[in-house]
């Protein structure tokens, strides 16, 4: 078995999302099992690879979605399994991109349990796609959700202020709504999946504010000035409003982190 860094690096450079699912729980449990080292040899990608399909566009260029319908629902499925997929590699280049000697295992404890979640959620998108008779890569998603991570490898805390700490939090301000529009709509198997994805996102959060908090007490910069500052360099957007507080505080996300950037 290879390094962890090394698997990192074999992850995402598999296309086919099955075989990313497959290696990443294979990773995992050979991570859980302390059966395999950090460090190795190889380096990550700038991209990760990607299957013939879904087409690639530019956000702008997305069709409108609307959840009204079995089209609509198919329609949010299909974005939200695009998101995922980005989710586990974004989380395996995280750890192959600053992984070093002198990082604390819990690092790598945290970061391999939110790439496994997020390969069970993309596998649990991709089911559910199946069973209306659609699949991934049917419909095109847009290719911006990696230019965090481009415009971050270099930078471990831009890396987590933007991904973590703007991106996965906004999915706890919005996911509560979409998860009852899915009941009122009469699909509770697609509820029930965004409940999970929500649940487990708690803790994805709470790891990149951890992390964050820890690099900047290693530097001895304080954390919520930084963040700012790193959020209004990157992701260079107000946050929007309204915010799930109560799962925020969950994470330990404080406050002070995210209110003065709102608009």
């Amino acid at each position: 078995m290879p390094s962890l860094v090394d698997s990192a690096v074999q992850i995402l450079e598999a296309a086919d999302p099955q075989d990313k699912i497959a290696l990443t729980h294979a990773a995992a449990e050979a991570w859980r099992q302390r059966a395999i080292p950090v460090l190795g040899t190889r380096r990550p990608p700038m991209r990760p690879a990607r299957p013939a399909r879904p087409e690639l566009l530019r956000p702008g260029d997305m069709p409108k979605r609307r959840l009204g319908g079995e089209a609509g629902r198919i329609a949010l499925l299909h974005a939200l399994a695009h998101i995922e997929l980005n989710a586990i590699d974004l989380s395996w280049d995280l750890i192959a991109r600053f992984a070093t000697a002198e990082t604390p295992r819990g690092f790598f404890d945290d970061w391999v349990k939110v790439a496994d979640e997020e390969a069970l959620h993309h596998d649990l998108l991709s089911r559910r796609l199946r069973e209306l008779g659609s699949s991934y890569g049917a419909l095109p998603a847009h290719d911006g959700l990696w230019q965090a991570a481009e415009e971050t490898a270099e930078d471990f805390l831009g890396r987590l202020s933007v991904v973590p700490l703007v991106l996965e939090a906004r999915g706890l301000d919005v996911t509560p709504e979409t998860v009852e529009r899915l009941e009122r709509a009469g699909d509770p198997d697609s509820a029930r999946i965004l409940q999970r994805i929500y649940t487990d996102e708690i803790g994805h959060v709470g790891a990149g504010r951890r992390w964050f908090e820890w690099e900047c007490a290693r530097e001895g910069r304080p954390p919520v000035p930084i963040y700012h500052a790193l959020v209004r360099r990157y992701f260079r957007a107000k946050l929007k409003r309204p915010f799930n507080v109560p799962a925020r505080d969950l994470a330990g996300f404080a406050a002070a982190f995210y209110e003065p950037l709102a608009d």
